[in-house]
């Protein structure tokens, strides 16, 4: 379940996305985007631009049916001029934040992770959705976000128990046998929340999430510890473990094949 309600979501929304805008305009659009380094500034502003616009049609729509959707390089080639970017952007961000702002609790509309209810689920995707891209805007403007613990909390359990629980159920309806697990312990200390993921040798693949810690589990075999904002963004490959400011203790090697395996992206 979200750490936070579904207003303080749209709240981190608006206050993200504004956040992005600015360091999009400090960076100016050619500019390069090192965590995503076959980015500019444009597309990170056309790809959010464009991912607004679509929970929009799902949440002011109340659409209870996936609709075909466009292609990343799609999204790249659409949107208006470099001089206009800035104007779209903004007026995408306004009518998600009206959308979820006068959705009613109980409207219907198609999802794609667990959740409350359809609201609740697409101000929580869509405030971290944009956060991390706010990252890329902010790593193109030679900054560095730092997100409220809460928040950077929630969007780690969106991470580990949301997108790769579905990993995880998909594994446990698997034949393959899961007697090569390894244990990863993630820890925040500024909220003191955990997690624990259980992943194949080689960390190619998610065999189970959960939250906190129970006495039954494994010792790990990798530990990451940290403020939330700096394991927020380790995860979600925004950051090294230096650059986050977080400790990993145990076998590093688990925490180098996360890096290279786990990736969420449009698809």
């Amino acid at each position: 379940m979200p750490v936070m309600e579904t207003e303080e979501h749209v709240a981190a929304l608006e206050r993200q996305g504004k956040l992005l805008a600015d360091a999009a305009d400090r960076a100016g659009p050619d500019a390069v985007v090192p965590t995503c380094p076959d980015w500019r500034v444009r597309d990170v502003i056309r790809h959010i631009g464009y991912v607004h616009r679509w929970a929009t049609g799902y949440v002011a729509g109340q659409l209870t049916e996936m609709v075909p959707e466009l292609t990343e390089a799609e999204q790249f080639a659409a949107g208006p001029p470099d001089d206009e970017l800035t104007d779209w952007y903004t007026s995408g961000l306004t009518g998600l934040i009206t959308a979820l702002g006068q959705a009613d609790p109980a409207m219907a509309a198609w999802t794609f992770l667990p959740a409350p209810s359809p609201r609740a689920f697409w101000a929580r995707r869509q405030a971290h959705e944009t956060a991390i891209h706010r990252a890329d805007a902010e790593a193109a403007a030679a900054g560095w976000p730092n997100y409220p613990a809460e928040f950077a909390a929630d969007g780690i359990d969106e991470l580990l128990i949301g997108f790769y629980g579905r990993d995880a159920a998909r594994a446990a309806a698997a034949p393959a046998p899961h007697a090569d697990a390894r244990a990863l312990e993630v820890r925040a200390v500024d909220t003191g929340q955990a997690w624990h993921v259980g992943l194949s040798q080689d960390a190619s693949r998610i065999l189970t999430t959960a939250r906190g810690d129970r006495q039954d589990r494994p010792a790990p075999d990798c530990t990451v510890s940290g403020p939330a904002s700096g394991l927020y963004l380790l995860l979600w490959n925004r950051a090294d473990p230096a650059t986050a400011g977080v400790v990993v203790s145990g076998e590093a090697s688990l925490l180098d094949g996360w890096v290279s395996n786990m990736h969420v992206t449009w698809a």
